[in-house]
């Protein structure tokens, strides 16, 4: 059990395994493969501008798969303890779902960005709601500046979105769980070693993720077991 008193603030960190559980693909789970490519091949900058087309392809897949996804007791938990303590959660995912949302949550950073969102690869456009899907034969789309519409993703190479947000709550917090995440995919993987000794820090999953020396205690089962019986709110 988790008890937030009425000073903690609190730093969540999701993973691909909160989305797992609602069937989303962890594909680090599955070799790293997609119809043969390594995710490298068809999620960089450098097979953007390889192969634009076959980076939308497999977007767009994801696009579909995410849609038919629906937010587990995971997302219903967190969504809850949000309801409950407010801006005083500050809640952080490597997902690209928007699976929290759906379940509630109001104000989360997605710092690996959002599938269902674009933006022009060339212009200061800025990114914008797209929920469709561009597979052949549909042509990759293009801006009114003539650049090309690329998924709003941190890709392989690129630097996280919002790490002035997430470090600035990462100092405020007392209280950092990490959910359903690998601990060895930085920087995400750091944010734990950033606020050990300061903060009380616990991890829930199903596996000990590779930095669990530096947790406090590890809940282990799957987040939508775990997480609606875990945190109690003083």
């Amino acid at each position: 059990m988790i008890c937030i008193g009425p000073e903690d603030r609190v730093f969540v960190l999701t993973g691909a395994g909160v989305s797992a559980e609602s069937g989303i693909p962890t594909f680090r789970g599955v070799g790293g493969l997609w119809r043969n490519y390594r995710i490298q091949e068809v999620a960089s900058p450098d097979a953007w501008a390889r192969d634009p087309a076959l980076v939308w392809e497999f977007y767009s897949m994801r696009r579909r798969v995410a849609a038919a996804a629906r937010p587990n007791p995971a997302h219903a938990a967190l969504a809850d303890l949000e309801k409950k303590i407010g801006d005083r959660l500050f809640m952080c995912t490597q997902n690209v779902d928007n699976l929290h949302e759906q379940a509630g949550s109001r104000q989360v950073a997605h710092m690996h960005g959002e599938l269902f969102v674009s933006r022009c690869d060339r212009c200061p456009r800025q990114p914008f709601a797209d929920t469709s899907t561009y597979e052949p034969p549909a042509v990759v789309p293009q801006c009114e500046c003539g650049g090309r519409i690329r998924p709003h993703i941190c890709w392989f190479g690129e630097v996280p979105f919002d790490l002035d947000r997430i470090f600035a709550a990462l100092v405020r917090c007392t209280v950092f769980t990490a959910i359903g995440t690998s601990g060895g995919v930085e920087p995400a993987a750091s944010f734990v070693g950033q606020v050990c000794g300061r903060a009380r820090t616990y991890y829930v999953g199903p596996e000990s993720p590779a930095n669990h020396l530096v947790f406090d205690e590890c809940f282990q089962g799957e987040a939508g077991s775990v997480l609606p019986m875990l945190f109690t709110v003083e």
